[in-house]
């Protein structure tokens, strides 16, 4: 199965706003959109950041391509300076490195690596799930139920970008109900490295993931930690398994 960057609204960026792109990010408890405040240059700068992670690690940006300044800034509608800053966060990251005179260009990206951060997701996920399990309450569990119905729906309708914003909304909830807030937010910024759009544009996925989440609800009411350990750990391991196919597919590989 190949997942195109096209076919999974990775594309046609030009047309939309970059705040559009990275919105799931930022993503609110309800499922109801909000509007969002002007980006400081911080915040610009992560958010372009996020989008080319998510174009490397799709496969859009090639290992050996070189990211242009002017054409990325125009691209997503911004000045320079944020596209500069993104870089230089990119390069922290081992992502990117800057050839002199020339730019920065896209670094190889290996099955290990793949597997590396989605290892490491799941393994701080499991304790965040273990952790629910024993103090979520039935409120929060109802509201897991009532965001998994409306991403229930909007799997059925196909869009993507609601899909990405509602997946994102039932897992801040439940890793909330951890009170492991540092731990959370150690697995949120792991999480970056997930090309969310791409998942959410694949119907399969969807399907798969609103099934799993309503098993891990019914877990979470008979307080059964074996089971929603395993129903958390699911998200990770099919993640991995679904990008290396699509990463091998396309050659990325080598």
């Amino acid at each position: 199965m190949v997942l195109s960057g096209s076919h999974y609204g990775l594309s046609g960026s030009k047309d939309k706003p970059l705040k559009v792109l990275a919105a799931h990010v930022n993503a609110p408890l309800s499922t109801q959109p909000r509007r969002r405040r002007p980006l400081r240059r911080a915040q610009l700068s992560d958010e372009v950041a996020g989008h080319l992670r998510t174009a490397i690690m799709s496969g859009k940006l090639r290992p050996g391509t070189f990211i242009r300044l002017d054409e990325t800034a125009a691209e997503l509608g911004v000045s320079i300076t944020p596209v500069r800053e993104a870089l230089l966060k990119l390069r922290g990251e081992g992502m990117v490195q800057l050839e002199p005179h020339r730019g920065h260009f896209v670094l190889p990206l290996t099955r290990q690596d793949v597997n590396d951060i989605f290892w490491l997701q799941a393994t701080i996920a499991r304790e965040l799930a273990a952790s629910a399990t024993d103090h979520i309450t039935d409120v929060e569990i109802d509201e897991l139920d009532h965001i998994n119905e409306a991403l229930a729906g909007a799997v059925g309708s196909g869009d993507a970008e609601s899909i990405a914003t509602i997946e994102f909304a039932f897992h801040r909830v439940f890793n909330q109900a951890s009170g492991r807030i540092k731990l959370a937010w150690f697995l949120l910024n792991a999480a970056r490295y997930m090309p969310a759009l791409i998942y959410a544009g694949d119907p399969q996925w969807g399907e798969a993931a609103v099934d799993h989440h309503r098993q891990l609800v019914a877990a979470l009411r008979r307080r059964d930690t074996a089971a929603v350990v395993e129903h958390t750990v699911w998200q990770f391991t099919d993640a991995a398994r679904r990008l290396t196919q699509m990463l091998d597919e396309a050659g990325i590989f080598g």
